[in-house]
């Protein structure tokens, strides 16, 4: 069995991750999971209205996550909710796998696909949102 060598920072995002925990009453929880690995994530985000340039957006309030995955899963589950905290849902939606693996300082590849799963709970939570 190889080893997986994991960066600085995603071992900072694991031993300590940022917004871990439930909102409650969330506007909306975003979920994904890989069957093949076991991975699972759930955001729950608050969505509130700013005004941004003279006109009226929704913005991420608050996020927080649940993860039930290896220290990748949980590293990039913590990066995310740094990275949309605060933004407008439409910047929010641009936030990609790549976006997230370089803000960690990379992934082995073996584990590239939990920032998949971190943007696809995202996507989720937005595409909840827009029903």
């Amino acid at each position: 069995m190889s080893q997986v060598i994991y960066s600085k920072e995603v071992i900072k995002h694991f031993k300590s991750p940022h917004n871990q925990g439930v909102i409650k009453n969330p506007t909306v929880v975003g979920e994904s999971g890989n069957p093949l690995c076991g991975d699972m994530m759930k955001l729950y985000l608050k969505i509130d209205k700013k005004k941004v340039g003279g006109k009226e957006v929704d913005y991420i309030k608050d996020i927080k996550f649940e993860t039930l995955g290896c220290a990748a899963a949980i590293a990039t589950s913590s990066m995310i909710t740094d990275l949309v905290k605060g933004q407008p849902l439409e910047v929010a939606a641009k936030v990609t796998k790549a976006n997230i693996a370089e803000s960690l300082g990379g992934l082995p590849p073996i584990k590239l696909h939990c920032s998949v799963l971190a943007v696809e709970a995202l996507h989720d939570a937005i595409k909840k949102l827009k029903k």
